[in-house]
């Protein structure tokens, strides 16, 4: 299977002080990628890199066998990458057809050029966001402004938004964080349902979600990668459960 994502030996300093150090994965095309460890792991400090948030101090990051190493973050939308941020992230006194709207449009166009003879394709452009909107269940809120939806709604809407990119890999960070149970359901069957369309590379510290969706599971503990396998694996490995699970 094609590797969608490969990094070599990231690393993040700070100061004199490692908050990533030398690590490598590949994620399969199509495949639910999940990254673990405890707090302070340098989860996100990854996450960062990988995304354009924080340039790595070395390392590499290949996207479809391209170098994208160190590229901004407004850049990698239009190369196939979004990112489903930990903070709820929308526009909130817009609708959610305008927040998704304007996701699709300004991903969709590339230069002054483009954006002029546009304007024919707005209905185009309507077409696909009540498709999204569909697609992560708010059609019945798609007039409603964005401060007007739960929680649980809101997280459902930056994913819609996300998607607009149209992107090819999507890069989930805790994405059921602060959801009531019922909407961390909807939420886990939404990612698994996205899964059969994209690639997902995915931080979650609910373990019991992590272990029912995921083909690999990465381990960081103190910006080091301790252990990589399958959902079997990694619940087996005394290593992790010395390190994060614990033993029963």
């Amino acid at each position: 299977m094609n590797k969608i994502l490969k990094i070599q030996n990231l690393t993040k300093n700070f100061g004199n002080v490692s908050a990533v150090s030398n690590i490598s994965i590949e994620v399969e095309e199509g495949t639910i990628h999940s990254i673990i460890g405890p707090n302070g792991a340098g989860k996100s400090t990854f996450f960062n890199m990988i995304s354009g948030v924080i340039p790595p101090s070395d390392g590499y990051v290949y996207y479809k066998d391209k170098d994208i190493t160190g590229f901004e973050s407004y850049k990698l939308p239009h190369m196939g990458i979004a990112k489903c941020f930990q903070i709820t992230n929308v526009f909130p006194k817009l609708t959610v057809k305008e927040n998704v709207w304007a996701s699709i449009f300004s991903c969709s166009h590339k230069s002054k050029i483009d954006l002029f003879k546009s304007m024919n394709d707005f209905e185009a452009i309507d077409k696909e966001t009540k498709k999204i909107v569909s697609d992560v269940g708010l059609s019945h809120k798609i007039d409603d402004k964005a401060e007007e939806l739960s929680h649980g709604q809101q997280r459902m809407l930056e994913m819609a938004i996300t998607l607009g990119a149209k992107p090819d890999l999507l890069l989930l960070d805790e994405p059921t964080q602060g959801l009531a149970p019922e909407a961390t359901v909807e939420m886990t069957e939404l990612i698994r349902q996205l899964s059969k369309k994209y690639t997902i590379l995915l931080i979650e510290h609910k373990m019991h979600i992590v272990m029912e969706i995921s083909k690999i599971i990465t381990v960081l503990n103190f910006g080091e990668k301790i252990e990589e396998g399958s959902p079997n694996k990694i619940k087996n490995s005394k290593k992790v459960q010395d390190a994060y699970l614990g033993r029963k």
